[in-house]
């Protein structure tokens, strides 16, 4: 069995919660991960001070493999001239020299994907058609038992609460070669708050007998949690065997001083069927 630690949203600068943060670094190895996901917006405002705490932060967490991708605010906002000509590059610089990347392990395969877009949109995001080349390229020829596994920073569903947040455009092109490629799971970040689904929950697709698992993680270590986590900060554990995928959802509580698991989700993996107790 893997487990994979995902955090998101760190958001350092004016809205980072140090206590929250520090709460992380504590409960983070008693987790014991074999990997940690963290899907974007490791900045408030893409400010070199930001990218050198997160790259601490980031480095003060269990020593395992870290699979990163940028979000939206790690792209300058009002510093125009950067955004339009190096909009990674103090990302590039601290946090990732790589923006679309593959990790695989014996049973896992990460395929991390840039969703910031900086010169077409800054808020939605978007997966242009050569990143899914990429993915069918890695994809196609992984193991047959490996987990496949998206990680990007934008969602591709929209959360169930009507909170009017725009999905990617072009996201239903991206879900349909997901699910042909066999994907498991998408991991992202952006709505600041969590949602743990399926793809066919608002999306029919052309194989209603799997779809996709859908894991959205809400702002771990910053005050702008939105919706049902307004002002809260959570994190999902996921557990990954043969038969199985088990999702912890974690929620921070200022009385206890730390994380505690509030909700857990168990998926079967393709082409089995959940053990009943």
């Amino acid at each position: 069995m893997k487990s994979i630690l995902h955090i998101s949203d760190l958001h350092f600068g004016p809205p980072y919660v140090s206590r929250v943060g520090e709460a992380l670094l504590r409960i983070a190895p008693t987790i014991a991960p074999d990997v940690i996901v963290a899907s974007g917006d490791f900045t408030q405002r893409a400010k070199r001070e930001q990218f050198i705490n997160a790259q601490a932060f980031l480095q003060d967490l269990p020593d395992v493999p870290k699979i990163v991708v940028p979000g939206n605010h790690d792209v300058p906002l009002y510093r125009i001239k950067e955004r339009l000509t190096a909009p990674l590059g103090l990302y590039k610089e601290y946090i990732s020299a790589e923006l679309n990347h593959v990790v695989q392990f014996e049973d896992l395969i990460f395929v991390a994907l840039d969703s910031t877009s900086p010169k077409r949109t800054i808020s939605n995001g978007r997966i242009h058609r050569e990143q899914l080349d990429y993915c069918s390229n890695v994809l196609s020829s992984a193991p047959a038992n490996a987990a496949k596994i998206v990680v990007a920073h934008h969602h591709f569903a929209p959360a169930p609460d009507y909170a009017r947040d725009k999905i990617m455009p072009k996201a239903q092109r991206a879900i349909n070669r997901f699910v042909e490629l066999g994907v498991d799971m998408i991991l992202g970040g952006h709505l600041h708050r969590a949602y743990i689904g399926n793809t066919l929950d608002f999306y029919p697709g052309s194989h209603r007998e799997r779809g996709i698992i859908i894991v959205q993680c809400g702002t771990t270590t910053s005050r702008r949690g939105r919706g049902k986590e307004k002002e809260k900060n959570t994190f999902n554990v996921i557990r990954i065997n043969d038969q199985q995928i088990h999702i912890t959802h974690y929620m921070f509580f200022d009385d206890a001083h730390g994380f505690a698991p509030i909700s857990q989700h168990v998926f079967p993996r393709p082409g089995q069927r959940l053990a009943l107790a």
